[in-house]
């Protein structure tokens, strides 16, 4: 049985700490999804397309993660990709809070797939989406948190 990692999120925009985890997962699994929600309702600032089209540019080098758009339940997702593992970040204890109800509900509706948790490394702890977004609206220097590409994605989104 091949382990197959699910890794879900907005990534509105990708980061370090995003990139931290999936190179940690891609050691752990013989293959991990980055699976990137369409989140409508959080009224993302890329595309859902434009979210997976850099991920998969970042990611490319990686052989045995792969990234994919949803606009689904994420169990249905998993269960679509014959994943067994919904691996999840941690960097606070917020975050706790909300990614402990999401796995207890999540074992509720399917049992057979585990969650995981990983913390990125501490030098990206206090990285979020939210503050690149925030940053980069207001023309500030975004460079130690995301990649080059995204960097440009986002000078473009508000030039």
């Amino acid at each position: 049985m091949k382990n197959i990692a699910v890794y879900p999120g907005t990534f509105d925009p990708i980061t370090f700490g995003h990139m931290d985890l999936v190179d940690r997962a891609a050691r752990i699994f013989d293959h991990v999804i980055v699976a990137i929600a369409s989140s409508e309702n959080k009224n993302p600032l890329f595309s859902l397309v434009e979210r997976v089209n850099l991920a998969k540019d970042i990611f490319k080098a990686y052989p045995n993660v792969q990234v994919k758009g949803f606009d689904n339940l994420l169990l249905h997702f998993a269960k679509e990709h014959e994943a067994n593992v919904i691996l999840r970040g941690l960097r606070t204890v917020t975050d706790y809070e909300y990614e402990f109800q999401l796995a207890s509900m999540n074992r509720f509706l399917n049992a057979e797939i585990e969650s995981l948790f990983l913390m990125p490394d501490e030098k990206f702890m206090y990285i979020s989406s939210t503050l690149i977004r925030e940053i980069a609206a207001l023309k500030g220097d975004v460079s130690g948190f995301v990649p080059p590409l995204v960097v440009s994605a986002l000078h473009e989104k508000f030039k």
